[in-house]
């Protein structure tokens, strides 16, 4: 009838639409072919300091690395099943077609059975999937470490809503949503080994460049080993909704030579600074609810349902990643930080104007 429309009928009609059929699917393969290129190609050009984006195709990190090679075999595999069906089914679109001086010659011959080819179609795609099974399983191993390796950097990693807190353990310190590691350590790759928890609901930690993404459940504790190839600033996200900020609950991992990280960690055990000359924020702060969940070291703030602020100047972002950490910004926030991330645990103090600006001063020392 389609055919009727057109103005094209009968043998025409077929040999018309078997050449339509053959050229969409030789279309579909070239996009395919250039979706596959596009998505491993190389890194964008960031700008200087800027962390590059977020991909799994290019790994910063040994169990990255690992899942890329599996992932590269899977494809590849696949990619060449894709390959030869696609052919047979163009090269028998192509060679039995209808042509127009053949007629009408009816049913085509029936054959049906043949053990060489339905052996090689069972066999084949068995031996396939064993590969696979082999080579993920070997891989899920070695990623998935129930033990720290020797030497390794241990911290304990607590997903709230909607914000990530990292205990440094042995080094005496906690922070909130960067997470600072060294490269090496006496001249050595340094491995670091992630005990995962959950305050409230279930998150799920990823940052692709650098492993695989791991559930953060509630009553369960989970591991996840890293092992950093290149100093850099990498990216990550809760990969597992938590809420309605579950968005703007990033991650930011900073990978540092080993002189910039243990500066870092001198710093970062260091008690809150001592500035006479915001005395008058330091006190106000002190007298506010504030204190009931924040700790700030050297102080009488000592809660621990929120982050910890005894450095909180020397972090990039406010709110795991809701907003720059600027003086302009800081002071939107304490005003009131539902502005910024609506629905986030922390509510507006119900400060003036004149109190916000002089405990953000005081905050503003604490670097």
């Amino acid at each position: 009838m389609l055919g009727s429309c057109l103005g094209v009928s009968g043998q025409d009609d077929r040999g018309h639409w078997e050449w339509i059929v053959a050229g969409r699917v030789i279309a579909m393969t070239w996009a395919i072919g250039l979706f596959v290129a596009n998505a491993a190609a190389a890194a964008p050009v960031c700008a200087p300091g800027q962390p590059e984006m977020p991909s799994m195709f290019l790994p910063r990190s040994e169990p990255a690395e690992i899942i890329l090679e599996i992932t590269w075999l899977v494809f590849g595999i696949c990619a060449v099943i894709f390959v030869i069906m696609e052919g047979l089914i163009i090269w028998a679109i192509i060679r039995y077609r209808q042509r127009r001086d053949e007629g009408d010659s009816g049913e085509p011959p029936q054959i049906y059975g043949s053990n060489p080819i339905e052996f090689a179609w069972t066999v084949i795609p068995l031996l396939i999937v064993f590969i696979l099974f082999l080579v993920s399983a070997r891989g899920i191993f070695e990623i998935d470490k129930q033990e720290p390796p020797p030497g390794s950097l241990e911290v304990t990693v607590v997903g709230h809503r909607w914000w990530w807190e990292f205990d440094y353990g042995e080094l005496g310190f906690v922070t909130a949503n960067e997470l600072h590691l060294p490269l090496t350590k006496d001249g050595e790759a340094q491995s670091v080994y992630l005990t995962l928890e959950s305050a409230d609901v279930l998150h799920s930690f990823w940052v692709p460049q650098l492993a695989g993404k791991k559930d953060v459940v509630p009553g369960r504790t989970n591991h996840l080993w890293l092992k950093p190839r290149q100093m850099g600033t990498y990216v990550g996200q809760c990969a597992e909704y938590c809420g309605n900020q579950h968005a703007n609950m990033l991650i930011t991992v900073y990978v540092h030579s080993e002189a910039d990280f243990d500066r870092w960690v001198a710093n970062q055990q260091l008690d809150a600074a001592q500035d006479d000359s915001v005395a008058a924020g330091h006190d106000l702060f002190m007298q506010t609810a504030c204190i009931n969940c924040h700790t700030i070291r050297g102080t009488v703030a000592d809660g621990t349902f929120a982050p910890d602020l005894t450095h909180l100047m020397s972090r990039s972002v406010l709110g795991a990643g809701a907003a720059a950490n600027t003086p302009d910004r800081l002071r939107e926030w304490v005003w009131d930080p539902q502005n910024i991330k609506p629905g986030c645990d922390m509510p507006s103090m119900k400060l003036s104007r004149h109190e916000t600006d002089l405990i953000c001063a005081y905050l503003e020392t604490l670097k």
